[in-house]
């Protein structure tokens, strides 16, 4: 992970941290052929309002701190799993159970996994 994403990753995992997103974990996908970005930031939240109260944490931190807006984002309208694109990061934020059932670790059950602290 270069420096750039490593900045990202800080500022989007404390901006969870704040809105009291949990199970926080980072994935580094950079080494896997075909990847369509570096790192995945992945956590959960027990409401649609939580989690969309995390993107919005997210967005408004990135711009406020780093001026760096997302390229993309997806899953505003329902709440249940928001996808923030920002090239080199991707953001994944579930409703719990959505989270429990795609199980999106396991699918990159070979990245370098880094986890956060989360108040619960």
């Amino acid at each position: 992970m270069d420096r750039e994403s490593r900045k990202l990753v800080k500022n989007i995992v404390q901006a969870i941290q704040d809105k009291k997103g949990k199970n926080i974990v980072s994935l580094d996908i950079s080494k896997f052929d075909g990847a369509i970005c570096s790192v995945f930031v992945v956590c959960n939240a027990d409401s649609t309002t939580q989690v969309c109260s995390i993107a919005d944490g997210i967005d408004e931190k990135l711009r406020e701190t780093i001026n760096v807006a997302p390229w993309r984002i997806e899953g505003q309208q329902t709440g249940m799993w928001i996808a923030m694109d920002y090239i080199d990061v991707v953001v994944h934020i579930f409703q719990t159970p959505l989270r429990d059932y795609y199980k999106l670790e396991d699918l990159w059950a070979d990245a370098k996994v880094e986890q956060y602290e989360s108040e619960e």
